[in-house]
């Protein structure tokens, strides 16, 4: 039993960062953009900033806090006897669950830009993706789509 508590803790941190990063980048399409007319606009870039995007996770958050639950409730299942041992392993199945879970959001967090761009016609804009791409202030770029599906891409 005790050989297998490493496994599952390594299992449950590789679990964890399951999160599908790729719809928050600007080189990634989804299959309702494919072969869809996007409107084009231009415009330079005026600031950028790091921040991160928090990406749900596949399975809602149940890998984390399962898993934390879990291994909790096993670490403290070892510790003392009689009810001493029923608390602990209550007390390890909650202390577990929500370091479980914490592991998981930040497992899930992913580097991204907040581009404020000015477009050509005046008005600015900003956009937050995935950092996969170096941008630069002044640099010249395509903004492609609109509202919740609007994208930077380098000119």
């Amino acid at each position: 039993m005790k050989r297998l508590l490493p496994v599952l803790a390594l299992g449950a941190l590789t679990l964890a960062g399951c999160a599908n990063t790729a719809p928050y980048s600007g080189n990634v399409y989804t299959g309702n953009q494919a072969k869809a007319a996007q409107s084009v606009t231009f415009g330079t870039i005026t600031a950028l900033r790091r921040v991160q995007i928090q990406a749900d996770s596949r399975a809602g958050g149940l890998i984390g806090t399962g898993g934390g639950a879990v291994i909790g409730g096993l670490l403290g299942n070892q510790v003392g006897g009689g009810s001493g041992k029923t608390l602990a392993t209550a007390a390890g199945v909650i202390a577990g669950s929500v370091a479980g879970s914490r592991i998981e959001e930040s497992a899930n967090l992913i580097p991204a830009w907040e581009i404020e761009i000015r477009q050509d016609n005046g008005q600015n804009v900003v956009i937050v993706q995935k950092a996969d791409q170096a941008y630069q202030v002044g640099q010249r770029v395509r903004i492609i789509g609109s509202g919740a599906s609007a994208s930077v891409a380098p000119y």
